[in-house]
């Protein structure tokens, strides 16, 4: 069976990692051939290029450039795909009339997150709604994206994203990481997150200011990149700026999330979180929004606490509770990473997609 995925980037983010981990799973079975298309020669996860498959990057010149059109269907032509599937809007709105003149069964897999609201007629809602109809599956990697996005249930499909634990392991010393960060606290709470409107790090770190005016013995870590990185720094008073550091964009996050006691995601619209699916895998209890596809992944009270959006005094409070209570924090991690295990492991993923190629494409057997 042949697959070919179509992605405008793989610069650090979401969809791009869940893509890549379904490449990894892909590539290790048998009868399987996937391919890879960019529409740019941007690539931040390296491991890509080790992987046995081939991979077109076409650039577009211009917004709407013709000439990618034809690239795109001369690459159809000589690969032959049995499921074109396509991680982004932009890619889809270029593949769906090849996938209709030679009849390939199209996959929308643009639903990574789940708005409260979708602006009518807005970028996102025009994109949807021209390429819906056209799909064979709407996929979503949460079912609370699918309702945001009104999916028709004759076309809606929820895969949830799956974790490689491999990832977990040849982690940098703790102490090192320590060191290199300037972290000088007995207890570390951390966000990993892009520093993006949908990312609620105002709220993070006004509950990291809360718990500061009362305890001192805590370091906050901000991991991302964004347009609103300056604006979040720029709320922080001198006298914390010790207490909560800004690392950036990291590569060993892995190594970084190690060190927390507590993991933390402020946001108003996420799907399936990657970074919460790496605080469980390292066995971190999760507070988070209650927003989105969130409580799908996180158990409240079980596995950690779901809070209300836009609340630093309750966020505030979950944190300090799990930064007070030691063995309570580490029972819910690891329930948390049992969880994780259990019904978000990078097999069980890769087995719902091939079982979904299998069915889309009817005439593709064992």
């Amino acid at each position: 069976m042949r697959i070919l995925h179509l992605i405008d980037t793989l610069k650090a983010g979401g969809k791009e990692r869940q893509l890549i981990e379904l490449l990894k799973g892909l590539s290790k079975r048998e009868r399987i051939e996937a391919r890879l298309v960019i529409l740019s020669d941007s690539i931040d996860y390296s491991y890509v290029r080790r992987l046995n498959l081939g991979i077109y990057f076409l650039k577009r010149r211009m917004k709407r450039d013709p000439l990618l059109f034809l690239q795109l269907f001369t690459i159809c032509r000589q690969f032959q795909p049995d499921i074109l599937h396509s991680w982004e809007s932009m890619c889809s709105l270029y593949a769906l009339p090849i996938a209709k003149i030679l009849r390939i069964p199209f996959i929308s897999g643009i639903v990574r997150d789940a708005p409260s609201k979708i602006r009518f007629l807005g970028k996102t809602w025009r994109r949807t709604r021209l390429t819906f109809p056209f799909s064979r599956i709407v996929l979503a990697n949460s079912l609370a994206g699918l309702k945001s996005y009104h999916v028709p249930r004759n076309k809606g499909c929820c895969i949830y994203n799956g974790f490689d634990f491999s990832r977990t392991e040849n982690l940098i010393d703790k102490e090192f990481i320590r060191r290199k960060y300037g972290i000088q606290t007995p207890k570390v709470v951390g966000m990993v997150a892009r520093f993006h409107p949908r990312k609620d790090y105002a709220t993070f770190i006004s509950a990291a200011l809360q718990i500061l005016e009362r305890h001192r013995d805590v370091t906050f870590l901000a991991i991302g990149a964004g347009n609103n990185l300056p604006t979040c720094k720029e709320m922080v008073p001198v006298r914390y700026r010790n207490n909560i550091k800004f690392l950036g964009e990291q590569k060993d996050v892995e190594s970084i999330v190690n060190v927390f006691d507590v993991g933390v995601l402020a946001s108003y619209a996420d799907g399936i979180s990657n970074a919460i699916m790496e605080y469980m895998a390292l066995e971190k209890p999760v507070v988070a929004t209650d927003h989105g596809g969130t409580r799908e992944i996180v158990v409240h009270n079980k596995t950690g606490f779901l809070v209300a959006p836009k609340n630093p005094g309750q966020l505030s409070a979950k944190i300090a509770f799990l930064l007070n209570n030691r063995e309570t924090a580490m029972e819910m991690g690891r329930r948390g990473y049992v969880r994780l295990r259990d019904e978000f492991g990078l097999e069980k993923m890769t087995d719902q997609y091939i079982g979904l190629y299998r069915v889309c494409n009817k005439n593709v057997f064992n």
